[in-house]
This record gives structure tokens, C-alpha cells and sequence, in this order.
């Protein structure tokens, strides 16, 4: 599923990426544990533009940045470079919204966590 019929990464692999790369920020910057959090992030937003291609095998990574910052929710841009490279193979925008885990309901960011997320906004 990873590989396409042409050679290449699946474009479907590429939101995966970009869910990986945020979502693993959270839980590297303490702002969420997949687990146990009381509330946690959802996505209602994403979209990408590919510029070259990622191949399989090979070593992607991911640059994060924070578009907004709004009352609940966050607007990432997400760069996916592929090995070395110093131009982004694809860059798209993910939006998450801060909820309650169990009735999904929009709650304002704590201001500790907007501490942390703003370290991506500069």
C-alpha cells in the first residue's frame, strides 16, 4: 500500500505522514498522551501539493510549523523532504481541533499548551 503502480509513495501516504509528524510532536512536547488525555486534537482539515516525488525504500522527514493559533484549534504547514534533500518533496496544511475525548466537543487550548504550540508560530 505504500508503493503505487508508478514507483513511487502512494500520495495517501503523504497525510499519513503528516498526522505522524504532529502527532508525535504533541507527545514529544508533553501536550498529549494517544492514551489516557482527557481531551485530545482532531483533524477537519488537510490538503497537500506535491513538488517531487518520495520513493520507497528511503528516509523521509517532516518540518512543522504553525500557520494559527486559534481560541481551539491549529492550523499546521508540514514539510515532507525526502533524505538530504533541502526542498520539500510536498508540503500541505493540517488542521486539528481541540476536543473533549469523549463527546467531541471544541474546547478553548489551555494556555500552557498554547505556551508550547507557540514555540512553532515564530
Amino acid at each position: 500500500m505504500d508503493v503505487d503502480i508508478y514507483g513511487h509513495v502512494n500520495n495517501v501516504q503523504y497525510l499519513s505522514f503528516f498526522d505522524t509528524a504532529v502527532n508525535s510532536w504533541y507527545v514529544d512536547n508533553n501536550l498529549l498522551d494517544p492514551v489516557h488525555s482527557r481531551e485530545i486534537f482532531l483533524v477537519v482539515e488537510t490538503g497537500c501539493h506535491y513538488f517531487s516525488e518520495l520513493t520507497f525504500p528511503g528516509v523521509v522527514s517532516a518540518g512543522l510549523k504553525i500557520e494559527k493559533l486559534g481560541s481551539s484549534s491549529v492550523v499546521f504547514r508540514v514539510g515532507l523532504f525526502s533524505g538530504e534533500a533541502s526542498e520539500t518533496a510536498a508540503h500541505g496544511r493540517f488542521v486539528h481541533v481541540y476536543v473533549d475525548r469523549n463527546n467531541r466537543r471544541p474546547l478553548p487550548i489551555p494556555e500552557a499548551k498554547r505556551l508550547v504550540l507557540e514555540t512553532l508560530t515564530a
